[in-house]
């Protein structure tokens, strides 16, 4: 057995963007974990397809690397807070955080939400200013910010002492002295060594070990990965597995792997402070314990933070139902969404009345919207409901979540985007002028008042600004309307194929979501329209024949670009009358009631049940 002076567990944190995983990716390549000419791709960490093509991290992932006689256990963690619950499970997994700042932006939102989880867990925390070498770069006013977060977020004496270490990721170097950069990260791994707690836990005390990752291969299939609490964990050896609600059954550890590098390797034993892979137990779940059958204890359940967004997941009932996916009823639907539990404890499925519905609760548009995109590529046709934050009481009051909002936007740009956010309950509490052109202000905002408004926010600043949020606590509801969509929709009238003829005939009515050759059905909205009432169209028209031919008339006549949604945008887009339909090959906007007379005919009673209230 290892001693356990030689390991070291650290998770790296940071806010999205700046340099995590990167970062990574020189630690591994610097400790001679890679063989000569091994070809390893960037951002080796990121394996999801999803993680690749939008360059942010979405699932924790532990690799681990050697450096002289010590084995460092490293854990990447996401920088999004939508994928907070990730990050919560991870604190449970080591003994200090490398938290990672960008040299130039300075502490963002998420900064300070991964920051407040790991001093909630006691860790120990390095301070690694990345990007040292940007142009502009202001190390020493950014340690002062997060000298200052570290003060307001309640630190400890040890942990405000904190080493800074500066670095360039990309460059793969770093340093103790702000002036100067090393050749290679070999300051970084020394502090680490020193600064980072090892294990303090016993090998000698009956098992404990906490499932804090999932993962799944198909011949061994389900594997649990954490870390060992205390005792020791053997190959073939029977253990007892303690569930969330304390309930216990026997099992046996088929197989177990340590890290190295990327990859797994397969090790008779395991002790207390090693983080490692148990394959052979086929149930197993997220924050259960495996222990010692003799003297089964288990550890405390796992915290996370509830959800603050909520959706409604259907089956797909559209006339196009069933044409592109390949799962489509609701069976295969209620499975999907219940897997998914398993291995995202941050998210919250409902059943409703109907059989066909479920309400799916998460953290954030991007939380459910990163669901949404991995069913549709997996074959599955759905049809989802605007997001909805969720309201509690709380002392009696009713609540909502708030959100800590920064953005970045040019001095000209300033004005117009304060006043909308105004008109969305915002509340300014700091701003801070570069003196560059920009300026960095920072408010509390419903979490209501941000749905919708990001395409708002890149259109006033004309792509130039910047804006990142983080949920920042529940407050009392303000209104009953914030934020939402002010402009009408053009709705399809007939079952068909858009023509040119029929678009063009629209076109002045406003902007178009399609483009000349789509199917469309009767309900489906077709685009926005440019005044704030909704509006029936044909856009299936044909030109009508004659024998008349007209010389070049119609040569020189275009249609303006369609815009064409992605599925946040779409999402983002939804009032409440309205769902997406998603399938493997398109995103569609209908109305939730497709036929015209039935919609007026629901309108009228909702506006009487309306009356007949107040």
């Amino acid at each position: 057995m290892q001693a356990r002076e030689n390991i070291r567990n650290i998770a790296i944190i940071a806010h999205v963007d700046h340099g995590k995983t990167t970062l990574v990716d020189k630690l591994l390549q610097q400790s001679g974990t890679y063989r000569d000419h091994e070809t390893v791709q960037e951002r080796a960490m990121d394996s999801n397809d999803l993680e690749r093509e939008r360059g942010i991290t979405i699932l924790a992932k532990n690799t681990a690397v050697n450096y002289k006689d010590y084995l460092i256990n490293i854990v990447d963690t996401p920088g999004h807070a939508d994928f907070g619950g990730e990050v919560e499970r991870i604190m449970k997994m080591v003994d200090g955080v490398l938290l990672v700042v960008d040299a130039f932006e300075g502490c963002m939102p998420q900064t300070k939400f991964v920051l407040r989880k790991a001093l909630e867990s006691n860790l120990t925390p390095i301070v690694v200013l990345n990007k040292i070498d940007r142009p502009n770069a202001s190390p020493e006013q950014v340690v002062d910010e997060v000298l200052d977060l570290f003060i307001e977020l309640g630190a400890n004496d040890d942990q405000l002492d904190f080493p800074v270490v500066y670095a360039s990721a990309l460059m793969g170097t770093a340093s103790l002295n702000v002036d100067k950069q090393d050749e290679n990260m070999q300051a970084l791994y020394e502090t680490i060594i020193e600064q980072i707690p090892s294990p303090t836990e016993s090998v000698e005390d009956p098992l404990q070990f906490l499932v804090t990752l999932l993962d799944y291969n198909e011949y061994l299939g389900r594997i649990a990965v954490g870390r060992v609490n205390r005792g020791v964990i053997r190959q073939g050896q029977s253990v007892a597995v303690i569930n969330r609600e304390g309930v216990t059954k026997q099992a046996r550890i088929e197989k177990l792997f340590g890290f190295q590098g990327l990859k797994r390797i397969e090790v008779e034993e395991a002790g207390a402070g090693d983080i490692v892979a148990i394959a052979g137990i086929r149930e197993i779940n997220i924050g259960e314990t495996i222990a010692d059958p003799q003297k089964p204890e288990a550890l405390p359940v796992l915290k996370i933070d509830e959800p603050t967004l909520q959706m409604t997941f259907l089956v797909n009932n559209s006339p196009f139902a069933g044409r592109e996916g390949k799962w489509v009823t609701s069976r295969k639907l209620r499975e999907r969404l219940f897997n998914e539990l398993e291995t995202d404890v941050a998210l919250r499925v409902d059943e409703t009345d109907s059989p066909d519905a479920f309400i799916v609760s998460g953290r954030g548009e991007l939380h459910l919207g990163i669901l949404i995109e991995n069913m549709r590529r997996e074959g599955f046709e759905l049809q989802v409901s605007k997001p909805e934050v969720i309201v509690k009481d709380i002392d009696g009051v009713r609540s909502e979540p708030y959100e800590r909002l920064l953005i970045d936007v040019p001095e000209e740009s300033m004005g117009a985007v304060m006043e909308s956010l105004g008109t969305r309950k915002a509340e300014m509490v700091n701003m801070i002028n570069h003196g560059n052109g920009q300026v960095r202000i920072e408010f509390i905002i419903p979490a209501r008042g941000l749905i919708g408004y990001r395409t708002n926010f890149l259109t006033l600043t004309r792509g130039y600004g910047i804006m990142n949020n983080a949920f920042d606590s529940y407050g009392p509801l303000v209104g009953s309307s914030v934020g939402g969509r002010h402009q009408g929709v053009l709705i399809s009238s007939e079952n068909g194929v858009s023509t040119f003829y029929g678009m063009q005939g629209v076109e002045d009515r406003g902007l178009l979501f399609l483009e000349p050759g789509a199917d469309v059905y009767e309900g489906m909205i077709v685009g926005e329209h440019n005044r704030d009432n909704d509006i029936i169209v044909n856009i299936c028209k044909e030109k009508a024949l004659t024998n008349i031919r007209s010389a070049g008339k119609d040569d020189t006549v275009r249609l303006k670009t369609p815009v064409l949604f992605s599925l946040e945008q779409a999402l983002e887009y939804l009032n409440d009358d309205e769902f997406c339909e998603v399938t493997p090959k398109s995103i569609r906007l209908r109305k939730k009631i497709l036929n015209k007379s039935e919609r007026e005919r629901a309108e009228k009673q909702r506006k009487t049940a309306a009356a007949a209230q107040v």
